[in-house]
């Protein structure tokens, strides 16, 4: 699974690579802004690749003495640093674009740069596809926000295509200004719900809902070897999910029975939701009857 994700995040830095040495003489030949703001685009693409791909072979390391509980949040770093970049990207062209709009400028080799623009479109569909296709397989954190940006990167490269035909059969080159502006908004909502997703682990955020019912319905499904839950938490660093919960069993349970119980319910969890790291604390129930079959959580008790 590392060497996949590793090879993956490699994938994208030559990616953005190449399309840097496309987009760049054909944004300062044809004077296009927004040929140029996707040069720009990729350049951080390119730089946030690489701070993916040093993000997964720290991540992927094991915990150590110094790290008892892995190496993960690493890429919860990587993404919200890819996020501030996009953020200073999208400013700078911006302002590029609100410039241009006030000067003018004339636009030539427009068929050089249609065709690179072509390629971006081609290049990124695959990549993109291929990146979020292993992110979602290893649950990575930092891949999947790689491929978000160059799915990005899809949209905004084919509205500059379409704008630089546009402007190519119209004569209207106030529109390449105009559609860099929007390549803006559009960077800025992809920085925005990439940021959201990253932070959240940094600040500890419970898993999803859908997920800590998952969790509910497995010890619900022990429901005649235990007698309740409570406590539960849970969180997510990088692609590793962290999971503890007190359990209540009949106060005659030997330490055996209930240990063997725990271990069945770390299997079935780390079956529903892979890469989990559960952690039960065993409490005896203060009665032996049938009334203390209670289910504290208010998730056991949407079962």
């Amino acid at each position: 699974m590392f060497r996949t994700r590793t090879s993956a995040a490699g994938l994208s830095i030559i990616s953005n690579s190449f399309l840097i040495l496309l987009k760049v003489p054909a944004g300062i030949l044809s004077g296009s802004i927004s040929i140029i703001s996707e040069a720009i685009h990729s350049g951080i693409d390119l730089v946030a690749a690489g701070i993916a791909f040093v993000s997964l072979r720290i991540a992927g390391k094991p915990a150590d003495w110094e790290h008892p509980f892995g190496h993960g949040k690493i890429e919860n770093v990587s993404g919200t640093i890819e996020a501030a970049l996009i953020f200073v990207a999208a400013g700078f062209i911006g302002y590029k674009a609100v410039g241009r709009i006030i000067e003018g400028e004339e636009l030539e080799y427009l068929s050089l740069g249609i065709a690179v623009m072509a390629v971006s479109v081609v290049v990124n569909v695959i990549v993109s596809r291929h990146l979020l296709r292993v992110a979602r397989e290893t649950d990575s954190l930092a891949l999947e926000a790689d491929a978000r940006h160059l799915t990005a990167d899809v949209y905004t490269s084919l509205g500059v295509l379409v704008a630089l035909v546009v402007v190519q059969i119209t004569g209207l080159g106030i529109l390449d200004p105009i559609i860099a502006l929007l390549v803006v908004l559009f960077i800025l909502r992809t920085a925005y719900d990439v940021l959201k997703r990253c932070f959240g682990g940094l600040v500890d955020v419970r898993l999803p809902g859908g997920e800590e019912e998952l969790i509910a319905s497995c010890i619900v499904e022990h429901y005649g070897e235990l007698l309740g839950f409570h406590e539960l938490r849970t969180r997510k660093a990088g692609s590793e999910r962290h999971i503890d919960l007190h359990l209540v069993v009949a106060k005659t349970a030997s330490v055996e029975e209930a240990h063997r119980l725990c271990d069945h319910l770390e299997i079935d969890i780390t079956c529903k939701l892979p890469h989990s790291v559960v952690t039960i604390h065993i409490e005896p129930c203060e009665m032996v009857c049938a009334e203390c079959i209670i289910f504290s959580c208010p998730l056991a008790q949407k079962q």
